[in-house]
C-alpha cells in the first residue's frame, strides 16, 4: 500500500493494532463543493478513481447516474497496487493521468500538499483552478455528486432527497462498519480472534439488510439513494473477491434471498453497469495483496449469472 511521511514515499504496509485489528485512517482533504473556495463549476474539477475499489466505485456511480460525465473528467489507475501504491500504467483499459501525465497517484497527491504525510488513495476530486485536491473521502464525494452539481448535472435523479437525508445518513453509517469496513477488518486480520470478530459482524448485518430487503425494495424504503450506491459496490465484489480473498464464506452472497436479487438489479441498470469493470477487480485483489496470496494467481470462477431477471418493479430514478 505505501504511504507518504513529509511529502516522501514510503513502502510500509497497515499496521494492525495489539490484536491484529486492522484500522483504516482517515482521510485529510475535506473541502466541499459549494464552498466560496470551490464552486460548483463544468470543467473545473477532475476525478481520479480505480475500477477496483469500493470507494471510488461510489463516485462513479453517482457520476453516471447524475450525468456528469461532460462536467467532471476521469483518470483512471491501473488495478495493480505495488510498492509504489496506485500508479497510472497505461495498460489494461486505463488511460493514465489525462491531467498531468503522473507515473504515480502519490504525484497528485505531492502537487496538493508537497509536504503531504498519509495514505494516497482513491477516489481524489482535484480542482484544477486551486491546484489542489478539494477531497478524498468517497462519502462526501458522493454527496457532492448528488446535491452540488445540479446545474451541470443532464438526468433528473436526486440520490438524496432533503427528506430522507437523515434515513439515508444513518443507514450509510449503520452498514459502513460491519459491511463496507467489515470484509477488509476480515481480510486484513492477523489474528484468528480479530478475524472471527470481524467476519461474524459481516454476516450479523447482511443477514440483518436481508430482512429489511424483504419487506421494502431500496435500503431506506422506495426510492433508490446513496444508501444503495454504499451496499452495493462492496456487494458486487463480496462473490468475486471478499467470500474466499477475505475469508468471508461463511455463506456466499448468491446464496441470500434478496440481497442477490437486490444486487443484480442494481447492476442491471445500465449506466452503473458500465461503470463495473470485474477484471480489475479481480486481477487487483489477487494480485496486490501477498500477503494474502502470495501466488497472485486469480482464480477463474465463480460463474454468476450477473443478467439474470430479476422480480419486482422498482427502478432506479
Amino acid at each position: 500500500m505505501g504511504y507518504m511521511h513529509e511529502g516522501q514515499w514510503r513502502t510500509d504496509w497497515y499496521e494492525p493494532d495489539e490484536e491484529g485489528r486492522f484500522k483504516r485512517p482517515e482521510t485529510q482533504f475535506r473541502g466541499r463543493i459549494g464552498d466560496d473556495r470551490f464552486p460548483a463549476a463544468e470543467g473545473r474539477y477532475h476525478l481520479y478513481v480505480s475500477y477496483a475499489c469500493p470507494w471510488a466505485h461510489r463516485t462513479l456511480i453517482a457520476r453516471a447516474l447524475k450525468g456528469l460525465h461532460h462536467a467532471i473528467d476521469v483518470s483512471v489507475v491501473h488495478y495493480f497496487m505495488g510498492d509504489d501504491g496506485w500508479t497510472f500504467d497505461k495498460t489494461d483499459g486505463t488511460q493514465g493521468d489525462i491531467l498531468f501525465g503522473s507515473q504515480f497517484l502519490r504525484d497528485v497527491y505531492k502537487r496538493a500538499d508537497s509536504d503531504y504525510t498519509g495514505r494516497v488513495t482513491v477516489p481524489v476530486l482535484y480542482d484544477t483552478m486551486e491546484k489542489t485536491i478539494v477531497n478524498n473521502e468517497s462519502r462526501e464525494i458522493l454527496r457532492m455528486f448528488s446535491k452540488n452539481f445540479e446545474e451541470q448535472a443532464i438526468r433528473e435523479i436526486d440520490l438524496a432527497p432533503d427528506d430522507l437525508i437523515p434515513s439515508i445518513d444513518e443507514a450509510i453509517t449503520a452498514i459502513y462498519e460491519p459491511i463496507n469496513n467489515g470484509v477488509y477488518r476480515a481480510g486484513f486480520a492477523t489474528t484468528q480472534k480479530a478475524y472471527e470478530e470481524a467476519v461474524h459482524e459481516v454476516f450479523k448485518a447482511l443477514d440483518h439488510w436481508d430482512e429489511v430487503l424483504g419487506k421494502q425494495p431500496w435500503l431506506c424504503g422506495d426510492k433508490f439513494t446513496e444508501a444503495d450506491i454504499c451496499m452495493f459496490t462492496t456487494l458486487v465484489r463480496f462473490d468475486p473477491v471478499y467470500q474466499y480473498h477475505f475469508k468471508c464464506n461463511i455463506k456466499a452472497l448468491n446464496d441470500y434471498q434478496n440481497l442477490w436479487p437486490y444486487v443484480r438489479r442494481i447492476y442491471q441498470n445500465p449506466l452503473i453497469k458500465q461503470t463495473v469493470n470485474f477484471k480489475h477487480i479481480k486481477h487487483h485483489y489477487f494480485e496486490s495483496h501477498p500477503m494474502i496470496n502470495p501466488t497472485r494467481i486469480v482464480p477463474v470462477g465463480p460463474n454468476l449469472n450477473w443478467d439474470e431477471p430479476v422480480d419486482g418493479s422498482a427502478s432506479i430514478g
